[in-house]
């Protein structure tokens, strides 16, 4: 478990692949997260690639200014429905891209990206709604 802003800044800026690997993939406490983007907000893409960072905190992330930050939250498996539908709407078209492609997009998503302006993200969304259809 990470404890700290500072352990987290520590592992990931490590050299160490056991120590970068423990800040992908090992947990901390809600408070610890939030402190880490508060005191190194440069580290919110890092965070929201986190295997283990809560929802409450994805749900931060996904108002970032950064579109790499909401583009790596786009693609958690675990992200809401209604996260989901704030990203369909996302000014920044990879993170619609990264959404329509998310393995737990939904149906409800999938039908406002078929009317997405690029061209990649309408027609994979109309795919993959063919598919559901069909199963």
């Amino acid at each position: 478990m990470i404890e700290s802003a500072e352990e987290f800044k520590r592992l990931r800026e490590s050299d160490i692949p056991e120590e970068y690997r423990r800040a992908a993939h090992e947990g901390a406490d809600t408070q610890v997260w939030k402190c880490v983007l508060e005191k190194y907000p440069d580290m919110a893409f890092w965070v929201a690639q986190n295997k283990a960072v809560p929802i409450e905190v994805l749900e931060v992330l996904s108002k970032h200014p950064d579109p790499k930050v909401r583009d790596m939250v786009a693609r958690k498996r675990k992200i809401t429905e209604s996260l989901m539908l704030a990203f369909a709407t996302d000014s920044d078209p990879s993170v619609r891209n990264t959404l329509v492609n998310n393995g737990k997009v939904t149906e409800r998503v999938l039908k406002i990206l078929v009317n997405d302006a690029w061209q990649t993200v309408s027609e994979r969304a109309a795919e993959k709604l063919q598919a559901l259809i069909k199963s």
